[in-house]
């Protein structure tokens, strides 16, 4: 186990050694997505809660509540949420989001988030530690797993959030449409500005429209190790 801070020590976060240790991506992902003050927010898969505690450490969102299958995990996000002194602020369960109806009401959350496995099952190696693999390759769950269980969660209008492998927008887009999702904003993510994409940042809206409005290009590193203005600025905020 080692603990690692965030925001010039404001955060901690407890995470396993050698198991699942949360990315760039859960970073991106919070410091990308629209999330009122008032928002009910749900992050699915949320690993050790980090991307809640980034929100509730930036104020945003009324209520936070995050969903994890991986016991180990689920106990882990806890423990983060306890060590932050935000037990109030967020809830944490461990459960199956592909029985979402077994455990949430419908139409209760305003914003979903996720970290959907982005490895369709015998594609690349499959990492041997089970956190790092079920992270990486839908060996529980898919993207239409995601998208359906945003569905039952999301009012009317409400926003599921993701960051995918640019590699597989294609996918991403054909997925939200056939579950009733409209793409409304789109950013790509470099990690170099002279690099190919790597990545992308989604948000999609329950529900009607057809409007997608495309940020410009988010890029990470400005040089080797280096953080762009734009990425500084994430973790300033």
């Amino acid at each position: 186990m080692t603990c690692d801070t965030l925001y010039n020590g404001d955060l901690t976060v407890y995470q396993e050694k050698e198991g699942y240790r949360f990315s760039l991506d859960a970073v991106l992902l919070a410091g990308l997505t629209t999330v009122k003050a008032c928002d009910r927010v749900m992050d699915l898969g949320t690993g050790s809660g980090v991307i809640l505690l980034i929100l509730a450490h930036r104020k945003l969102g009324g209520s936070l509540a995050g969903m994890e299958i991986q016991s180990e995990l689920a106990a882990l996000a806890r423990r983060n949420v306890e060590a932050n002194g935000l037990t109030e602020r967020i809830h944490i369960l461990e459960a199956d989001y592909r029985q979402i109806d077994s455990h949430c009401l419908p139409e209760s959350f305003d914003v979903v988030l996720c970290n959907p496995p982005y490895r369709r099952l015998k594609t690349g190696r499959i990492n041997p530690h089970r956190q790092r693999a079920v992270a990486r390759h839908e060996l529980t769950s898919s993207l239409t797993d995601v998208f359906h269980a945003a569905g039952y969660l999301l009012v009317r209008g409400g926003r599921l959030a993701v960051i995918y492998p640019s590699s597989r927008l294609g996918h991403l887009l054909q997925v939200a449409e056939k579950c009733g999702f409209s793409p409304r904003g789109l950013t790509v993510i470099h990690s170099y500005a002279a690099g190919p994409a790597r990545l992308v940042h989604l948000e999609c809206r329950k529900g009607g429209g057809e409007e997608l409005k495309i940020a410009p290009p988010f890029v990470v590193y400005c040089e080797k190790g280096v953080y762009t203005e734009s990425m500084q600025k994430i973790y300033q905020e």
